[in-house]
């Protein structure tokens, strides 16, 4: 049995692996529902190793690679991939950007408004990453746990963790050196007049932004990434940037209704890679930083190698021991 501190994102998909190697698991989480107290219910939910890449390690591409196909067995990836859109404006950030990353094709204006006819005639060019992919958090993290239970694992909602666990997956509220918090903010919106159906990079100098569909006209945009610890709603110079850079992928954001606004704290570490680190007999995975959906499996996958090894030594062990005193 191996016990986990942290229903998330980390915990569950550590549980889930787990699980697969036919370990029993048993997850301690203080929210009321999967992801409830999770911060990844604010993610995007972007599968784009390469897109990543402009601004992360080449890690990033090796360990997110497989995401896609890893949550495709769980809940529904949208394989649309990603396009990556600049003002006229703005077009020494689109060369920037394609100079930092691999894996796209260059498209003109006429393929832009073939791929989302939502956008003819406003950008002149793009970048096409055509092997990403993207999912809806929420759902994502419901599915995940459904899965782990039906496979016989246990999680207890509403409930501290022991003091003493084979695993923690508790973001922030773990005593970690050199973990730091990283502010993300996001809003949903829904917006009828407009009908996108892949994952949209802005860029700007300022604050790039992110779109992504989450279908029935709800799109959620996001872009902040700040150094800070507050979990307080989101600010109204931030809301304005994230609003007005929408207005400029397309005038109708104007009119779109405010669904939800949400902040919250992304677990990093100096080098934004996440860390497997062993202390007080406690494993801990940590440090998803903003890449939680895209690195997980990879991570999750290591951790349950690492800790079914221990375990089967364990009862190795215990078999001799009892061997020894027969």
């Amino acid at each position: 049995m191996i016990t986990i501190a942290g229903a998330g994102l980390a915990g569950l998909a550590c549980a889930y692996e787990l699980s697969k190697r036919g370990i029993a698991v048993t997850l301690f989480d203080l929210g009321d529902a999967p992801g409830s107290d999770s911060v990844a219910r604010f993610a995007g939910g972007m599968l784009a190793p390469w897109c990543e890449r402009e601004s992360a390690e080449e890690d990033v591409i090796t360990l997110g690679t497989r995401a896609a196909g890893w949550w495709a067995q769980i809940t529904k990836v949208t394989r649309n991939g990603t396009l990556v859109l600049a003002a006229p404006r703005d077009q020494r950030e689109l060369a920037r950007f394609a100079l930092r990353t691999t894996g796209y094709r260059s498209v003109c204006k006429t393929e832009v408004s073939t791929m989302e006819p939502a956008l003819a005639g406003q950008f002149q060019n793009g970048l096409f990453f055509g092997q990403e992919a993207h999912l809806d958090p929420r759902q994502a993290l419901r599915d995940l746990a459904k899965r782990v239970q039906y496979m016989g694992g246990i999680i207890h909602f509403d409930t501290p963790a022991p003091a003493q666990v084979d695993l923690d997956c508790t973001g922030m509220a773990a005593n970690l050196l050199d973990l730091r918090p990283v502010r993300g903010e996001m809003a949903i919106l829904r917006c009828p007049e407009v009908t996108i159906s892949r994952t949209i990079r802005l860029l700007h100098p300022r604050m790039p932004l992110y779109l992504v569909p989450r279908g029935d006209s709800h799109y959620m945009i996001g872009g902040t990434m700040i150094e800070s610890s507050s979990t307080r709603p989101p600010t109204l110079r931030s809301l304005t940037e994230l609003l007005n850079a929408a207005y400029t992928l397309h005038p109708a954001f104007a009119e779109a209704s405010v669904v939800e606004l949400g902040a919250g704290l992304r677990p990093a570490f100096p080098d934004n890679l996440p860390q497997l680190i062993e202390q007080n007999n406690t494993l801990y995975l940590n440090g998803l930083y903003r890449h939680g959906f895209l690195l997980a499996p990879a991570m999750a996958a290591t951790v349950a190698d690492r800790l079914a090894h221990h375990t089967t030594s364990e009862d190795s062990n215990a078999h001799h021991r009892q061997c020894a005193t027969a």
